[in-house]
């Protein structure tokens, strides 16, 4: 039987810490189901199959909370008051310090661009999403120089490359901390339900 988390030779250290450049990225392997019964939400396993992240949403899907694999809140997700295209990114389980970064979902209703959304940071860093999340296939890039930080791409099993279907994918980090980019991931799945 195939298993949901990878057996990949991807070293993986540090992957809650910025992921300098390396000859490869880290490899995570994100699944789109809650380790809870009856709830919205994700588990993340690194390359040896640890649980890295989770998400489990019980009530509120407007508040979520990013978990470390004790339960920890790492991160709080949260729709922008009066906002149907913004979501911001907090430290911890509160939203009372200054947001690490605002994603903007992109509207173009000619759809003529590939763009998905834009990342703003708190020093005005910003990154571009482009690319189809509902395919699991996107980039995230910095503006300025077009490197990509990370991907999301659809996984495949080891043998006979069957897909998993779009609740199982890879998410490589090449310059981007393991946190944030999972953050992104959720944003994306409540731009694109």
């Amino acid at each position: 039987m195939t298993k949901v988390y990878p057996n990949a030779n991807a070293v993986v250290s540090h992957t809650h810490t910025h992921h300098h450049e390396t000859l490869s990225p880290v490899q995570l392997t994100v699944w789109k189901k809650s380790l809870v019964f009856n709830c919205y939400g994700f588990t993340v396993f690194d390359s040896n199959g640890n649980l890295l992240f989770r998400l489990d949403n019980y009530s509120n899907p407007q508040i979520l909370h990013l978990m470390d694999a004790s339960g920890h809140s790492l991160l709080t997700i949260r729709r922008k008051r009066l906002s149907l295209l913004d979501w911001v990114v907090y430290q911890g389980e509160t939203a009372v310090n200054p947001p690490l970064f605002t994603v903007t979902k992109h509207v173009n209703l000619l759809n003529t661009k590939k763009s998905l959304a834009h990342v703003t940071t708190a020093n005005r860093t910003i990154y571009q999403i482009e690319g189809s999340y509902t395919q699991r296939n996107c980039v995230v890039y910095d503006e300025k120089r077009r490197r990509i930080l990370a991907e999301i791409k659809r996984k495949e099993a080891a043998v006979g490359g069957v897909a998993f279907g779009g609740d199982v994918f890879r998410l490589f980090l090449h310059q981007m901390d393991a946190a944030a980019a999972m953050a992104i991931v959720i944003i994306l799945d409540q731009m694109f339900l």
